[in-house]
């Protein structure tokens, strides 16, 4: 059975993940999995989470989707179980590349058949000007994350540790050009 520290978790894993446009469910399936020490099955799952099975499967099946979670057999037992995948880096890679492929490739799809049409008028003009700024943005960043996805969990996590000076470095930077643009 769940101890009070886990289900604490998951509860707010499950609040956190509606929060992010992710079912309730499926969040507290992956969240158990990720904290539990050894891999579950369905049946588990829906008793340990006090929800339907077919909810459960439905929740792995978008964990599978989202490939964050491995699937496996143990040799005499005709159950799937099921575990989170590799380190947290590794999950953030996989999330990061699903939330890419739904959600920033059709925008940049969208956005490139806008930017091919002639503007007709003065204020289709205005809005394709707009469209541009956020394709370049928009694609500036998936380059970016290309980059990102070949790091290994050190480099990443080195990266990262260097936001608050690298901001700094930056912070600097603008805080002397305002300075200069105000006198």
């Amino acid at each position: 059975m769940q101890t009070p520290l886990i289900e604490s978790f998951v509860s707010h894993f499950g609040e956190m993940g509606s929060r992010w446009g992710i079912n309730r469910s499926v969040s507290q399936v992956y969240a158990l999995l990720f904290v539990w020490d050894q891999p579950l099955h369905a049946d588990e799952l829906a008793e340990m989470l006090g929800i339907s099975r077919s909810n459960v499967s439905m929740s792995l099946k978008e964990l599978q989707a989202w490939q964050i979670i491995r699937v496996f057999r143990y040799a005499g037992d005709r159950r799937e179980y099921f575990t989170t995948i590799g380190s947290v880096w590794d999950i953030f890679k996989a999330v990061a590349a699903e939330r890419r492929r739904r959600e920033v490739e059709p925008t940049l799809s969208m956005l490139r058949q806008a930017l091919l049409d002639e503007p007709d008028n003065r204020r289709d003009q205005h809005a394709q000007d707009r469209m541009r700024e956020m394709y370049d943005l928009a694609e500036m960043a998936n380059n970016w994350f290309d980059e990102l996805q070949r790091l290994s969990p050190d480099s990443m996590q080195h990266l990262m540790k260097l936001g608050g000076k690298v901001t700094k470095f930056f912070g600097d930077k603008d805080a002397k050009s305002a300075k200069r643009s105000k006198v």
